[in-house]
């Protein structure tokens, strides 16, 4: 045999056949697939790797005149407001912090008030408490004392100060008028010598840092947050076993008969898709992680397309930290970049631009908080006649002759949630088919807030006001009732994604 003949069949014996290559292939795909929960346990060691990180103090802020901890007192108090979570959150970090440096126990409370409203449901209060139960148990785990107190925090706050001798408040942050007003109760009554201390532990950069002002759109204030990232966007370190136990615990509530009890609407019900709580938040953002996040960018804007984070209710509610989201996103750049740069625009600059919205502008639910040009134009175009005229309860039953605007609503209804792209078409026509804009508003934020797991929340208020009142847009060409406001047709809708399945999905022929 020659030597060319020899090193031919060597070669090729050397060569994997085609069902070694396959078993090969199959053997590393298997690799790649991550076991469920590999998430949690990333996250777990993450923190437990920045036990020494430090928290920026420019997180926080004193809403009080006094900064020192009262002397002789006997723990320090969270309240939790917004973030309704153990872990990755700023707020409680720094109160554990400052219990451990002054030898205290640490008390976390929660001030349950449940509004006479119509958008007060079964749907968020079961969300609400079931999340919070589950940091319950946590705190408990970790010897922190968790409270559940009835009543508002101005009403009840300054006595629980009193009767546990508590020697500083800190609290989250929120821009909504009523959390605000309550902090502002609180702060008038509290103790001259206890400090109260407010973290902004929803945003990544923190909505004082980012602007001191209101900012006119995304591209105003995305510079001055992507400038930021680097010093905000870090590891957090985790909140640990109380190493000091309190005198005075905290009485055991009984979550059941506690959700039986409130005066909520129970026909909007629980949605089966969102289980409350950070466990479940954090499986979500698994899943988007592992399956979603590669069409993310090419697919994000078709409502047939599973191709969102699904995230919404678990960061509105607190029981996931945006930061958290963001840091894990980030870490698939490599694979997925482009979906990971239009994700963290919406997760990031987006909703961070809606706390600017609601806190700058006091005005943020209303007519008169829109830019000048759009409440000119929509007061010029007032009168102009409409294509069709709903009432509410028509709009709040789906029957329009739109099979797609009633399958967005049905959606809502049973569902608790909307495709992101529905949204902006469902609230313009509300615009549209109602007899002013002041109505408009009025009913696409009633429905938005009552049915909207993500509901009662600055991103349900400026995606209201952006699609009605051209908040953070532009004048667009001048037509019939929308004057300058972009906008939507059903037409457009059509080039966009296949209506047709998404009607014949959520659209029953009983509507």
């Amino acid at each position: 045999m020659s030597d060319k003949k020899r090193k031919a069949t060597s070669a090729a014996a050397s060569r994997p056949s085609a069902k070694q290559q396959k078993l090969v292939s199959t053997k590393e795909e298997k690799k790649k697939q991550r076991a469920a929960g590999w998430l949690q346990e990333l996250v777990n060691q993450q923190r437990s790797e920045k036990r020494d990180m430090k928290l920026n103090k420019k997180r926080l802020r004193f809403l009080s005149d006094t900064q020192k901890i009262k002397q002789g007192s006997d723990g320090v108090l969270y309240w939790m407001l917004r973030d309704h979570r153990v872990q990755d959150n700023w707020a409680l970090i720094h109160a554990q912090r400052l219990a451990i440096k002054e030898n205290l126990p640490l008390h976390v409370c929660v001030c349950l008030v449940v509004p006479e409203s119509e958008v007060s449901t079964l749907r968020h209060y079961s969300f609400m408490l079931k999340g919070l139960e589950e940091v319950a148990k946590k705190c408990k785990r970790l010897d922190i004392q968790f409270h559940l107190l009835h009543g508002s925090a101005g009403e009840i706050l300054p006595g629980f100060v009193s009767d546990h001798s508590l020697g500083a408040v800190v609290t989250d942050f929120s821009p909504l008028r009523e959390p605000l007003q309550w902090l502002e109760d609180l702060k008038k009554k509290l103790p001259n010598d206890i400090p109260l201390i407010q973290v902004d532990a929803h945003n990544i950069v923190p909505c004082w840092v980012a602007s001191p002002k209101l900012e006119y759109s995304a591209r105003t204030i995305r510079g001055k947050i992507t400038k930021l990232l680097p010093e905000f966007l870090t590891d957090f370190p985790p909140v640990e076993k109380h190493p000091y136990t309190a005198t005075i615990t905290a009485k055991p509530v009984d979550w059941v008969e506690t959700l039986a009890s409130l005066q909520v609407d129970r026909t909007v019900g629980e949605p089966e898709w969102a289980k409350p709580g950070t466990k479940a938040g954090m499986a979500m953002l698994e899943s988007f992680i592992d399956v979603r996040l590669k069409v993310f960018d090419t697919q994000r804007n078709d409502p047939n397309a599973p191709a969102l984070s699904q995230l919404s209710p678990w960061i509105r509610f607190g029981h996931l930290s945006a930061h958290r989201v963001a840091l894990q996103v980030q870490q698939g750049r490599k694979s997925t970049g482009q979906s990971v740069a239009s994700f963290i625009e919406e997760l990031v600059v987006r909703r961070e631009l809606t706390d600017n919205f609601c806190f700058y502008n006091k005005k943020y639910d209303s007519l008169e908080g829109a830019y000048e040009w759009a409440q000119k134009t929509l007061k010029d175009h007032a009168k102009d006649e409409r294509p069709y005229l709903y009432t509410r309860e028509q709009l709040e039953n789906a029957k329009t002759h739109d099979k797609l605007w009633n399958g967005a609503q049905y959606q809502m209804v049973t569902e608790g949630k909307m495709h992101g792209f529905l949204r902006m078409y469902w609230a313009k026509k509300i615009l549209e088919w109602t007899s002013s804009p002041e109505e408009a508003l009025s009913i696409a934020l009633y429905l938005n807030d009552r049915y909207e797991l993500d509901g009662q929340d600055p991103n349900g208020f400026v995606g209201c006001m952006w699609s009605i009142c051209g908040i953070h847009d532009q004048g667009w060409k001048e037509r019939p009732v929308f004057g300058k406001i972009r906008y939507m047709n059903y037409k457009g809708c059509l080039r966009k994604f296949k209506v047709a399945e998404f009607e014949k999905k959520y659209c029953p022929k009983k509507l």
